[in-house]
């Protein structure tokens, strides 16, 4: 289903363009309840990143801001901590994007190179209360090139971390710039199936890769697929040319799944009687599925099912209606 999903992305992103100035994904199916920033704070990420020419603590800030506005705009509780030294800049806490924004901008840059052991694996090893306290599921979101000098290895404290902490993943976004720096990280992502690893500078330069990343920490695979550019005027059921343009990509995902049955579900917002709304959402997904006929998907693995008013989204306002009059997709 990650092909269903990455693509219910790329269409509730039309909409949620033109409705909101923001980058996040419009649906997601939460994987997570919490999550916490954990920055790596030593001598080395003081140090220049050799492919974008800054320091890698500010390579580092320039990730997390681009995530922090990628999330979803869910309840999550979040934070941001940093190891070596440690230190809390934004408390576990109701995730708030702003707040993390001005947390993230608060990361120090101007910590000494030379003269300064990195103990990575103590600092993460002191927070293993902290951990125990964040909501389930839970994702860390660890930033580091992978220097452990001093103290206990890093490695090993993730992995004792891992025996006493349930339903906690530790994905690892990597700057590092030495082989056993590329050594540390890997093992870390090794120990957990769900650890996602990813180089910094590809979440720096790359707006797929950044949503790739989001949708796998925070999103669970997503069964339905959302129409929502495919929103109707009031009181019509008229495909106009934004809708059509979705429905050829949609199109093309239900021929890529040539051996599952498509349910089109359409919907209207709360105006009018239950008995108008019932037909009109049922001729709204009659016309999405006489649209996708004519795109060449066989009648035969499309039914259309009017459910009349939804109340998923606020009806008492202009957008939040738009929202209700829609159709969405499932497979079976």
């Amino acid at each position: 289903m990650k092909s269903v999903r990455l693509l219910a992305l790329s269409l509730a992103l039309v909409l949620s363009y033109a409705l909101a100035a923001m980058a996040a994904p419009a649906t997601c199916n939460k994987k997570i309840e919490s999550f916490d920033f954990v920055v790596d704070y030593s001598g080395s990420m003081m140090m220049k990143n050799a492919q974008l020419k800054q320091d890698k603590i500010n390579v580092a800030k320039n990730v997390l801001s681009r995530i922090n506005a990628t999330i979803p705009a869910q309840e999550f509780n979040g934070g941001l901590h940093t190891i070596s030294p440690d230190g809390v800049i934004v408390a576990q806490g109701p995730w708030d994007r702003a707040a993390m924004d001005a947390g993230i901008a608060k990361l120090r840059s101007d910590f000494q190179i030379f003269g300064r052991m990195t103990n990575m694996g103590d600092g993460l090893h002191a927070y293993e209360p902290f951990l125990s306290s964040m909501k389930r599921d839970a994702a860390i979101i660890l930033v580091t090139d992978g220097d452990n000098n001093r103290g206990v290895d890093l490695v090993e404290v993730a992995r004792q971390i891992y025996a006493s902490q349930r339903n906690l993943v530790i994905h690892v976004i990597s700057l590092a710039d030495s082989p056993n720096g590329e050594r540390v990280v890997k093992e870390i992502a090794a120990l957990n199936p769900q650890a996602v690893l990813v180089r910094a500078e590809e979440l720096a330069t790359s707006d797929a890769a950044l949503e790739r990343f989001v949708l796998a920490v925070f999103c669970g695979e997503e069964e339905v697929l959302v129409l929502r550019g495919v929103n109707f005027a009031f009181d019509s059921y008229a495909l106009d040319g934004k809708a059509m343009g979705i429905l050829n990509e949609a199109a093309e995902l239900i021929k890529n799944h040539p051996n599952k049955r498509v349910v089109l579900d359409g919907w209207t917002d709360a105006k009018g009687t239950d008995a108008y709304n019932m037909r009109l959402s049922q001729n709204r997904a009659n016309s999405v599925k006489s649209y996708l006929v004519k795109q060449g998907i066989p009648a035969s693995r499309l039914m259309s099912v009017g459910h009349g008013k939804s109340f998923k989204y606020d009806n008492s306002n202009d957008e939040g209606r738009a929202m209700n009059r829609r159709t969405e997709v499932s497979f079976e």
